[in-house]
């Protein structure tokens, strides 16, 4: 069990969440913060004192007093009536993300929202009870007000949950646990849909993806890099230190140790002077990328922890203040930072492996890896895969979050877009892992008609990987399914 703080969520932990299915538990002084909290709504309420969210309308209705029976009313179409998310839904892991995160949000005890609420919801994480929530429909700032409406219909008993790769009723869901569905009090709807979490569990996975490609697209190169007999003096550390990058030092000390004890690559001047950019700047690009994932990572982990909800409860409810910390911009920025960080990692490979398939480029290599050039294509349509791939990423790549529309009559009038730019990062990690597997597929038959047994002993093991899942390129075939199998271990 990972027991959740409200504070001290990272995302080492959320790997084990999410991939290895670990439950979570609720921190007691949490849950005393969360009941001060909640009894001060209360309170409010008690009192006739007008609090947005608590007895007034949303948005550009703020203005409109709710009568005291008809606070729960008023969470319930709350719910509903920002339930409109439309598309694809969310993969089930980043569903799952986003419980663990509004769960995480409301420990915080700033939202007002009973214990009991919290509490279903760890049991929903600890249960693999995970809300079916569409991708589209969120401006990224108000919060991720559609998709995590359809998070918390679950609660209600409404909308549906994922179960065996299938869509079913959560009413269903709640009658096979002997559970009834949770009825919202005053200002708990508003609470549950305040945030944003959906961006940031999309991001939570993105950096996971990104961060495992990062480190497989290295050992890919360093595979390249013995069918091409790269030259490793570019990879001296006196040249990274004299840099300063601590993540271009990092790189190029991996790069060498991958590649230690090869007699396939070579030093300057033994074959030629200097290698191209694609193998010789590995680590000025990918040490930048690595920067990138920096970033994004210090970002992730503070929203993570974040209190995101609107208004916020303080002093014992004596302090009620209507903020905008929904507002998704730091994650959005994040989120577009990471596509580029990713995308250039495709880009480089999709550079080393015209050197492979390249007969003017590949030091002798057959003309695209071709087994019978002129009869056989060989890997000629695999480049123009990972080209196309490239190119579809640049146009992914343009920044979501320099976009704003207004809403709710201009009240809302301007806003982060961060969803969007997050669902467009994993949408490049995918295309990026397709072209790090298809550069793998390249370098395999590379180093295997160069010779395996020549290969550095850490490559070496990673060709012996490969060949337990695809063969070398001896013949034309059909290598869509290749590439799906490689790209899957890529993860």
């Amino acid at each position: 069990m990972i027991e959740l703080t409200g504070s001290s969520l990272n995302l080492a932990q959320m790997n084990d969440i999410i991939y290895k299915e670990i439950g979570v538990s609720l921190n007691d002084e949490a849950l005393e913060r969360v009941n001060k909290s909640r009894a001060a709504v209360e309170k409010i309420v008690s009192e006739d004192r007008t609090v947005y969210g608590i007895n007034t309308g949303f948005g550009k209705f703020s203005d409109v007093k709710i009568d005291e029976k008809d606070t729960k009313a008023l969470q319930l179409h709350l719910i509903r009536s920002h339930s409109c998310g439309v598309g694809e839904a969310f993969p089930e892991n980043v569903s799952r993300a986003m419980v663990v995160l509004r769960l995480n949000a409301l420990l915080k005890g700033f939202s007002g929202i009973r214990a009991e609420v919290l509490e279903r919801f760890a049991y929903m994480v600890n249960n693999r009870i995970h809300p079916v929530i569409p991708q589209q429909g969120s401006l990224g700032a108000s919060g991720d007000l559609a998709p995590l409406s359809h998070l918390a219909l679950v609660l209600l008993g409404e909308g549906f949950v994922w179960q065996d790769g299938l869509h079913v009723l959560a009413a269903t869901i709640w009658n096979e646990h002997g559970m009834s569905p949770i009825v919202l009090e005053a200002k708990e709807g508003l609470a549950l849909i305040n945030g944003t979490q959906a961006m940031t569990a999309q991001g939570v996975v993105n950096y996971l993806e990104a961060e495992s490609l990062a480190y497989a697209s290295e050992w890919v190169a360093a595979m390249t890099m013995e069918a091409l007999y790269g030259i490793t003096d570019a990879f001296h550390p006196a040249i990274h230190e004299a840099r300063g990058y601590p993540e271009q030092v990092d790189v190029a000390a991996r790069m060498l140790d991958w590649l230690k004890g090869s007699r396939l690559t070579t030093i300057q001047g033994e074959k030629r002077v200097q290698d191209a950019y694609s193998i010789r700047c590995i680590p000025q690009v990918h040490g930048a990328s690595w920067q990138v994932l920096g970033y994004v990572k210090e970002k992730l982990e503070i929203e993570m922890n974040a209190a995101t909800d609107n208004p916020l409860i303080f002093d014992d409810g004596d302090t009620v203040v209507s903020g905008g910390n929904f507002h998704g911009q730091p994650i959005a920025f994040a989120m577009d930072f990471l596509k580029l960080g990713v995308a250039e990692l495709a880009s480089i490979s999709e550079r080393r492996i015209e050197r492979l398939v390249n007969p003017q480029l590949n030091e002798g290599l057959p003309p695209f890896l071709s087994p019978e050039p002129g009869l056989q294509s060989g890997a000629m349509i695999l480049q123009y895969s990972a080209a196309s791939l490239v190119s579809e990423n640049k146009t992914l790549a343009h920044p979501a979050s320099v976009d704003s529309i207004p809403s709710s009559g201009n009240q809302e009038d301007h806003v982060s877009m961060g969803t969007i730019g997050a669902r467009h990062a994993h949408a490049i990690i995918k295309n990026a892992r397709n072209v790090l597997a298809i550069e793998a597929l390249c370098a395999l038959t590379g180093c295997s008609i160069r010779g395996a047994e020549q290969m550095a002993p850490k490559t070496r093991v990673k060709f012996d990987q490969l060949l337990e899942i695809v063969r070398p390129i001896e013949e034309d075939r059909i290598f869509t399914p290749d590439i799906e199998k490689l790209a899957q271990f890529l993860v």
